[in-house]
């Protein structure tokens, strides 16, 4: 079988790039894998020295079949770097493997991804693939089926992205017309829909959110993973997610996470329960007040 390219999402992060591409190098299938780079440049001139640090470090780098390196010459901003790199590559390759450099990976990172592409490559109600658990829910099994998409180490198919809906009002007009809303926000415990019209507003930039509607609006699953992956540590103040509290943490699973074919290809309802209670824990106004004022006590003063 042939490897999915990994495209790696840069900014002005130095510290977070070096974990990230540690990690990566470390990973089963490295040395055989393609790497494209793609790193952002200044969007502000006291940025420039951070960028110009990352993109030293990016090409130091070894460990891979082979790696290109993409630097833009002005700032694209996370959407349209993401929405552009992943369109040239999955219309070149057929299927990519996404991160972005705030991510710590296991080892078997990706050979899962490779795996999982492999056996769904002809599936065509399966259109995503994620690999990062924050709910740590262990009555879940190692791979299930959801109508939802996580953007934290992912992959998907040229026949899956060309699905992609960049139109935030088109897509929230179907999720209104059909009555939508309430089970796309998990029983209305998490503002997917109120994410989507920020988006419209111009007050978020989030194609993740764009990608969670067009695929959901498809009736199209996404493969997620009951043990995590991928570990988020971006949640820090150190960029556009600042802040966080410990609310997405997950346990990196350090051993080969099996891929077995899963019939019939169906939502798992349990999972989409365990997703709606962990919201309802974590996302009700006294779980946020809590976590607001922990955050401030210790000095963390992000969103």
């Amino acid at each position: 079988m042939s490897y999915a390219p990994i495209l790696l999402f840069v900014y002005n992060r130095l510290e977070h790039t070096k974990q990230c591409l540690f990690s990566l190098q470390q990973n089963v299938l490295a040395k055989e894998s393609e790497l494209f780079i793609y790193s952002d440049a200044a969007k502000h001139p006291e940025e420039e020295n951070k960028v110009e640090e990352v993109r030293k470090f990016i090409h130091s780098i070894e460990g891979f079949k082979s790696i290109t390196i993409i630097e833009r010459d002005t700032n694209w901003g996370l959407a349209k770097s993401i929405i552009t790199g992943v369109t040239d590559m999955v219309n070149k390759f057929g299927k990519v493997i996404v991160i972005e450099d705030d991510l710590i990976l296991s080892p078997y990172f990706l050979l899962f991804m490779n795996d999982a592409l492999e056996i769904y490559k002809d599936e065509p109600k399966v259109g995503h693939i994620q690999a990062c658990d924050y709910i740590q829910d262990n009555r879940l099994p190692y791979t299930f089926l959801i109508k939802w998409t996580g953007s934290w180490g992912w992959a998907t198919w040229a026949r899956a992205w060309k699905y992609f809906n960049p139109d935030g009002k088109a897509l929230l007009q179907q999720l209104e017309k059909q009555r939508q809303t309430k089970i796309f926000d998990f029983n209305g415990r998490y503002g997917y829909t109120r994410m989507l019209r920020r988006q419209i507003k111009g007050k978020n930039n989030s194609w993740a959110i764009r990608w969670n509607a067009s695929l959901f609006l498809k009736d199209i699953l996404s493969l997620n993973v009951g043990r995590s992956l991928v570990k988020n540590i971006g949640f820090d103040g150190s960029g556009t997610n600042a802040g966080g509290g410990g609310l997405y943490s997950s346990v990196l699973y350090m051993n080969r996470l099996p891929v077995e074919k899963i019939s019939p290809i169906v939502e798992n309802k349990q999972a989409r329960q365990a997703y709606s209670d962990y919201y309802a824990r974590t996302n009700s106004f006294l779980a946020k007040a809590i976590r607001r004022i922990k955050r401030t006590l210790r000095g963390d003063f992000g969103a």
